[in-house]
């Protein structure tokens, strides 16, 4: 279906919609809280954490750009829930966004890399080849930072539709023209389209919304019911839809605080992350090759795939994929595949 033809939903009517007041499910974390890191580094700046799930095997889940812990709840649903007496995961809002502190200064990735591991050593989770790392987009820049600082902690590491430092393939003139159409006044639904168009393929958005697996509140342990009159959570009419109810409830404040100043103090570390071949292939050497895995869209546009080719020349892991038609985020277009693919790789990593 074409952008022509397909009838994207305004945010009125998808506010409307039964699934709405849904669109974020009720997981119930086994544990939550708030840390106050990066004392001396320009804070002390709250974190807000949850683990779902009380298996052997620790997973931590990082975001990208903008984006608040719920959008890992597939991958939450589905190792910390179906299968939390095998995993236990950890997601958090970075700072700038969500329910943790945005303080107003320029941010790094190093930085916010610290803050994850004085999170993970308030959880207690300090043993070596203990953390399997997975980080989307900004949260695999902070993943790489991490794999430099403690790599005999990692038994695996996931760079995820990331770059070791953002490569357009865009001329001088191209590149300078899109960052200027970021900042132009735009109405919510054209914000939310136009995000939409950048992170998923057209196919995926305008295809019907009945591919991801809901939970239930019947079947998912610790699982609140829905907002619905029977309790179970409804399917929108479109992927587009369910990104664009997902985006409502984080820009309204329903699951925590989305600000244009947190935004672009988390895009001032993303356009300032760099390492260089030479620190990418010591952050392997240290962390272990066949325990790292990077993965790219071939339609990435976002972060173009040169992005990703880079890397996996750079890093040589023991898996690089770049998956045809894919755009930016595999945890929800390819939903059931990764989750199935990660698992498939954390059996063989645990072999390690």
């Amino acid at each position: 279906m074409s952008e022509t033809t397909f009838n994207f939903p305004s945010c009125e009517e998808t506010m409307q919609h039964p699934a709405y007041n849904s669109a974020a499910w009720g997981l119930e974390p086994h544990s939550s809280g708030k840390l106050a890191v990066a004392k001396g580094r320009g804070g002390p700046l709250n974190l807000y954490w949850e683990v779902h799930g009380q298996g052997p095997t620790k997973i931590v889940l990082i975001m990208g750009l903008g984006a608040i812990l719920t959008t890992w709840q597939i991958q939450t649903h589905y190792f910390g829930h179906l299968h939390g007496d095998k995993y236990t995961v950890l997601v958090f809002d970075n700072r700038g966004i969500g329910r943790s502190d945005a303080p107003i200064f320029r941010y790094s990735t190093s930085a916010m890399a610290l803050d994850t591991i004085e999170l993970l050593d308030h959880l207690g989770w300090t043993s070596p080849r203990q953390l399997n790392i997975a980080g989307l987009s900004l949260g695999g820049m902070i993943a790489q930072e991490i794999g430099c600082l403690i790599p005999q902690r990692i038994q695996s590491l996931s760079l995820l539709c990331t770059t070791a430092y953002a490569e357009s393939g865009r001329s001088l003139s191209q590149s300078i023209w899109l960052h200027l159409k970021r900042f132009r006044p735009k109405t919510e639904d054209q914000s939310i389209h136009d995000t939409a168009r950048t992170v998923f393929p057209l196919e995926f958005l305008t295809a019907k919304d009945d591919t991801i697996a809901l939970p239930s509140p019947r079947t998912t342990p610790k699982c609140r019911p829905a907002d619905t009159p029977d309790g179970e959570y409804p399917h929108f009419d479109s992927h587009f839809q369910r990104f664009q109810a997902q985006e409502l409830h984080k820009r309204h404040g329903k699951v925590g605080t989305f600000t244009r100043p947190g935004f672009f103090c988390q895009l001032s570390a993303a356009a300032g992350h760099s390492k260089s071949a030479a620190q990418l292939a010591k952050m392997a050497d240290e962390v272990g090759r066949e325990r790292i895995l990077v993965m790219h869209g071939a339609r990435d546009d976002t972060l173009v795939v040169r992005n990703g080719e880079r890397l996996i020349r750079e890093v040589k892991p023991g898996v690089g994929i770049i998956v045809e038609g894919m755009g930016h985020a595999p945890i929800m277009e390819r939903s059931a595949w990764f989750n199935e693919f990660l698992e498939e790789r954390l059996e063989v990593w645990g072999k390690l």
